[in-house]
């Protein structure tokens, strides 16, 4: 049995947003007040780093200082580059909030593929110690129209890589073609995961990943955290087509 499902659904996106917010915020601070004294978090990019710019900001008497921000994925091209996820939120994000910039886990994008990967496995060791895979307190993570999260993509070699804790990726099929992200089991070892989905266009591969109970599952209905809770935060048209249990929530 799953220890923790909850699928949330709110009238539209700006609600969803802050209701996220005031999740995170909420996890930050128990987690800062537990005896690991910090809260760790890895972002996604796409649509989550506007709604992630709008409203982390708004948090009210964050402990920013104890925070460490990692990234679920990365393109490996450098910073100033508009595919880099470290890059967008460092603009519309970063200079917000005054997490100390040694608290910011990034790759180093002058490596070959491989070599960036091992790098940022390292990095993250350091900062996140757990008994085989680093453990994060939270990690936010969309999903692509094809069912991908992270640069984990539909019948890929890298949804049977259980060993490494980042992987290389050469030959994304969505460009850039060279990426680094979490593996799945870093992805099951979180201590919570959060999707967001966001639009009608996000409907059918939706209810496939929440519904199909396929025999070859779609790379985001195989985050089953192991021992961590599961959030889905959606809006209403992203989950018109849902039959399965639904929370219809609205801030407003």
């Amino acid at each position: 049995m799953f220890p923790s499902r909850h699928h949330l659904v709110f009238p539209s996106v700006q609600e969803l947003g802050a209701s996220l917010v005031h999740f995170i915020a909420e996890l930050a601070n128990e987690s800062i007040h537990s005896p690991r004294g910090c809260f760790t978090v890895a972002l996604s990019g796409g649509s989550l780093i506007n709604i992630l710019s709008e409203e982390l900001p708004k948090i009210k008497n964050a402990d920013w200082k104890n925070w460490f921000i990692g990234f679920a994925d990365e393109r490996v091209v450098a910073f100033e580059d508009p595919e880099s996820t470290y890059g967008l939120y460092r603009t519309h994000l970063l200079t917000k909030i005054s997490v100390p910039e040694e608290h910011i886990l990034v790759i180093n994008p002058a490596l070959p593929v491989e070599d960036a990967a091992a790098d940022y496995e390292r990095k993250l060791k350091e900062v996140l110690p757990g008994d085989n895979f680093p453990v994060f307190d939270l990690i936010i993570l969309g999903m692509g129209p094809d069912g991908h999260t992270c640069s984990l993509f539909p019948d890929h070699p890298l949804l049977q890589e259980m060993e490494k804790s980042v992987a290389a990726i050469s030959d994304s099929p969505k460009p850039p073609p060279r990426r680094v992200t979490l593996t799945l089991p870093v992805l099951n070892s979180a201590r919570h995961v959060v999707f967001v989905a966001t639009g009608e266009s996000k409907g059918t591969v939706l209810k496939r990943v929440l519904e199909g109970n396929e025999k070859n599952p779609l790379p985001a209905a195989r985050v089953q955290p192991q021992n961590g809770s599961l959030h889905w935060f959606l809006d209403a048209p992203a989950a018109k087509d849902l039959i399965l249990p639904l929370e219809r929530l609205s801030t407003l």
